[in-house]
């Protein structure tokens, strides 16, 4: 898929637009001010793939204890200000490798002016985050409501403020819980702007309706070519947005990089106990290096074929299955021995 052309962002040590990688971000739901238990989640999230991370900075404490996790961390961090430039000024002077602050939220064009200037002379970018639930008055009794066109222009109206003070190192996101809104407002921005965008659906929900939100909104959008950095934005353990992040990426062939899994959803010719086994390999795969694909199939007859580009498998009959690699068939197996097969051959890859 091609994607659209957008402006090249440097963000810590991540590029993000132009012909960078799309990278998936995160948000800590620690109290900042624990700068313990924010480093200790934010060193988690880095492990499991998490490549730009964003931390509130609701007070002038919070944003003093940035100087003491930047130091602890290895992936940018991203300062979340509403409202007070003095939280953005201080943030930067501690370390930040990018703000998230709507510069019309902030006062006066002098204030706007100041950010813009201390955020330019240490190469930091802004992020002009929109979202349906925070469009001004004038905006939502102009179009009767929240929609897509208030949501583009309430981010444009952002964009040309920083513009005007000469700051051109903006990355724009624009957010809905509502997904075909979400998408209608990245594709109208797109054809507006090159600047990069950060996608994702605000307030998706919790794991299992969030991940289908986001998988929708997020992956239709990068399946046209809209898009530069994602984050899933789930209520619960910030490490599912991004075990589902990459497995977006993956399932559009966006991310190359580590195990895909891939089971069949069982039918009438399943003779063994594919969930179980399905559930255990899914389960034991987890945490490892690999960058293979795996495969775990139901049914002899059809099993390697329809799973060919996966790099092993193992697929089921009356009692027994078979393992595979590439669709070729290595051995017969007994049924209570293929997860174990299966891994000593894993093993050896």
């Amino acid at each position: 898929m091609k994607r659209a052309k957008t402006r090249k962002v440097k963000v810590g040590n991540i590029y993000v637009g132009g012909d960078a990688p799309i990278s998936i971000q995160s948000m800590t739901n620690t109290d900042t001010r624990d700068v313990f238990k924010t480093v200790e989640q934010i060193l988690a999230l880095q492990n499991e793939g998490c490549e730009i991370i964003r931390c509130a900075v609701p007070d002038e404490d919070a944003a003093h204890a940035i100087k003491d996790i930047v130091k602890r961390i290895n992936i940018p961090l991203v300062a979340d200000i509403h409202f007070d430039h003095r939280l953005a000024l201080t943030s930067i002077e501690n370390g930040v490798s990018a703000l998230r602050i709507n510069p019309g939220n902030i006062g006066s064009m002098d204030r706007v002016r100041e950010v813009a200037k201390s955020a330019k002379s240490k190469n930091i970018p802004i992020r002009i985050g929109v979202n349906s639930g925070s469009l001004d008055k004038e905006l939502l009794s102009k179009y009767g409501g929240v929609c897509s066109e208030a949501l583009v222009e309430s981010a444009l109206q952002h964009v040309r403020i920083l513009e005007e003070v000469n700051f051109n190192d903006i990355v724009i996101s624009i957010k809905s819980s509502n997904v075909i809104q979400m998408i209608e407002s990245y594709r109208s921005i797109s054809k507006k702007v090159d600047y990069p965008l950060h996608l994702g659906v605000t307030e998706a929900g919790t794991l299992w309706r969030g991940t289908i939100k986001s998988s929708i909104g997020i992956g239709t959008l990068l399946a046209e070519g809209i898009g530069d950095t994602i984050r899933v934005s789930l209520t619960g353990d910030p490490i599912d947005e991004i075990k589902t992040g990459k497995e977006i990426l993956k399932s559009l062939g966006l991310l190359h990089k580590g195990l895909e899994f891939i089971s069949c959803p069982t039918c009438g010719r399943t003779e063994i106990n594919l969930i179980n086994i399905a559930e255990e390999v899914e389960k034991r795969l987890e945490g490892m290096d690999k960058n293979i694909k795996v495969a775990v199939m139901g049914c002899i007859v059809n099993g390697p074929g329809e799973a060919r580009e996966a790099d092993i498998g193992i697929a089921g009959g009356k009692g027994e299955g078979l393992l595979f690699k590439k669709g070729k068939i290595i051995k017969k197996v007994k049924e209570n021995e293929l997860v174990e097969e299966l891994f000593k051959e894993i093993e050896k890859m």
